[in-house]
């Protein structure tokens, strides 16, 4: 399995941002870390092993960038509209410095984004904000609702990087196009959001696959069955 690692000044950020990246050839993956990971969390808990024979196969590769939750949605040093202004200018990062890079050097024309836990969150935040961008979206115990992030506070960008929110008016037609996959565990402590993301998708009549797995919890061994499945539907 070809592992390669990248660290560089982000202009978007204007912080340094590291990243490790998986694989040779195949479908391009970004895989979004938990709540206060960074780039190497999912190789150290054992979720790129999971689906390395597809790595190997040269079927994905996968990108795994640096979190800045630290520095967003987990910085109670700063005001609420502060926190929510620094995940919109991470999210411009993963545009800007990822997603059109890779783009541009596959010659394609959408990536697939994925994530256990508040990588869920990020998955699906940017893959319902930029539909055009993005085939294939896997979220793995997510949760979609960052107003408990914000102590009271809410504004327009606070609105738009809500998906519960703003997802029941979000009719960008790219959205019945994408490949969106809901999983959850039968314990897990994001098991009513994900039913509650699932009826909206339902009521817009979007496909998705809610895949609620019997007798697990939210955990590493849940995402470590999860991610392989949904791979295998690329």
């Amino acid at each position: 399995m070809k592992k390669e690692y990248f660290k560089w000044y982000s202009p978007t950020l204007n912080i340094d941002m590291q990243m490790y990246v998986f694989g040779h050839a195949g479908y391009p993956v970004i895989l979004f870390p938990t709540t206060m990971g960074k780039h190497n969390e999912c190789y150290d808990m054992k979720l790129i092993d999971s689906v390395q024979w597809y790595l190997d196969q040269g079927i994905v590769q996968i990108y795994c960038p640096d979190g800045i939750n630290e520095l967003s949605w987990y910085n109670k040093k700063i005001h609420p509209a502060e926190r929510i202004k620094n995940h919109i200018w991470y999210d411009e990062f993963i545009m800007n410095e990822l997603v059109h890079r890779i783009r541009e050097e596959k010659k394609i024309p959408k990536v697939a984004v994925a994530g256990p836990s508040f990588g869920g969150y990020q998955a699906a935040n940017f893959a319902f904000r930029h539909p055009e961008s993005v085939s294939h979206m896997f979220s793995m115990s997510g949760a979609f609702d960052i107003k408990s992030f914000l102590n009271g506070y809410y504004d327009t960008n606070a609105y738009f990087n809500n998906p519960i929110d703003y997802m029941p008016s979000n009719n960008h037609p790219d959205l019945w196009n994408m490949k969106i996959v809901l999983g959850v565990g039968e314990w897990d402590i994001c098991l009513d959001a994900n039913k509650q993301m699932a009826g909206i998708l339902q009521a817009k009549n979007i496909p998705f696959w809610y895949d609620e797995r019997r007798w697990a919890k939210h955990d590493w061994p849940l995402w470590r069955e999860m991610f392989p499945h949904y791979l295998s539907k690329l």
